[in-house]
């Protein structure tokens, strides 16, 4: 992997490979089902860009799976920092265009200008900040991550600093002065923790998902891939796995995702695509929607919300 960057995320496999000693020596107990019939482990970073590009398909298998799966997310540690120099990438820089043109490939929204205007020096605090999250709500932790994602994609964020994090975290309702005692103590081994699973279970690229059942049978998805194969990952675990059928209508599909791109939006409700967009703007008009435009499309989100 001599030629590889993390950071130059390959989009026709959809994955952002690390480079990693893989030792497959995972507890068993640590990964499989407990809660609901099917657990998934998603190993994931804040600043991947294939991650950002699965939004949308994850999104959909929690409305029509969610009583049939837990999904654990763990941190893999994309950007450890900046002391390398590979696949064509070795300064913030280079990775700007990069992130262009995978947004265009995904049809999600990311402006790669972040890495010109205000790069950030490594994935790490960002991971670190989502533990602190986590130790405090699932729930809204999940939120978190949204949260820091569309900063640093779309409004050309450094995540790195506090100020945005602590930002971040308050929107979401989580209790800032814990955050930040559990960001700067407890956090950083669970994210270790993290990693270390990550090596056991032979992660070596995001998005990396682990389907399994109670048994510690496991399926495994890699990379940024269609609806289906997710589907038909969790299927074949658990061929008696039922779908929600949820109310597709776009009231109903903000109330519970408050922000959406127009391939999310698609998605989830099922509106052709190409028609996307125009439902969206309409939405925006009718004083329902706030629209954040960026160089490489646009995220619509519900008003009159605290998210």
């Amino acid at each position: 992997m001599e030629n590889n960057n993390p950071l130059m995320c390959n989009p026709e496999s959809g994955i952002c490979e690390i480079q990693t000693n893989i030792t497959n020596s995972a507890d068993s107990s640590l990964v499989k089902a407990s809660k609901k019939p099917l657990k998934i482990i998603y190993y994931t970073d804040p600043i991947c860009s294939s991650c950002w590009g699965i939004e949308p398909q994850l999104r959909k298998l929690k409305l029509e799976y969610g009583n049939n799966i837990e999904i654990e997310y763990r941190m893999g540690g994309l950007l450890p920092n900046w002391s390398y120099n590979s696949g064509g990438i070795s300064k913030p820089s280079d990775v700007a265009h990069h992130w262009d043109e995978v947004s265009v490939y995904y049809d999600m929204p990311i402006d790669g200008n972040v890495w010109l205007e205000n790069p950030l020096p490594s994935s790490y605090p960002p991971s670190i900040a989502f533990k602190a999250a986590q130790m405090q709500d699932y729930e809204k932790a999940i939120l978190f991550l949204r949260e820091i994602r569309e900063m640093v994609f779309l409004r050309k964020k450094n995540i790195t600093k506090w100020e945005h994090l602590e930002f971040a975290a308050k929107k979401v309702g989580l209790d800032t002065v814990k955050f930040k005692t559990d960001y700067e103590g407890k956090a950083k081994e669970l994210f270790e923790e993290d990693l270390k699973l990550g090596r056991e279970l032979g992660v070596r690229g995001f998005p990396t998902i682990f389907f399994t059942d109670s048994a510690g049978n496991k399926e495994m998805v890699y990379g940024s891939k269609p609806y289906n194969t997710f589907e038909n990952a969790l299927v074949k675990l658990y061929p008696t796995a039922s779908k929600t059928i949820y109310d597709k209508t776009w009231s109903s599909v903000f109330s519970i995702y408050h922000s959406l791109t127009a391939k999310e939006f698609s998605e989830l409700t099922g509106t052709p695509r190409n028609e996307s967009e125009k439902y969206l703007d309409d939405l925006k008009a009718k004083g329902h929607l706030d629209k954040l435009t960026t160089k490489n499309g646009a995220i619509w989100t519900l008003k009159n919300t605290s998210r």
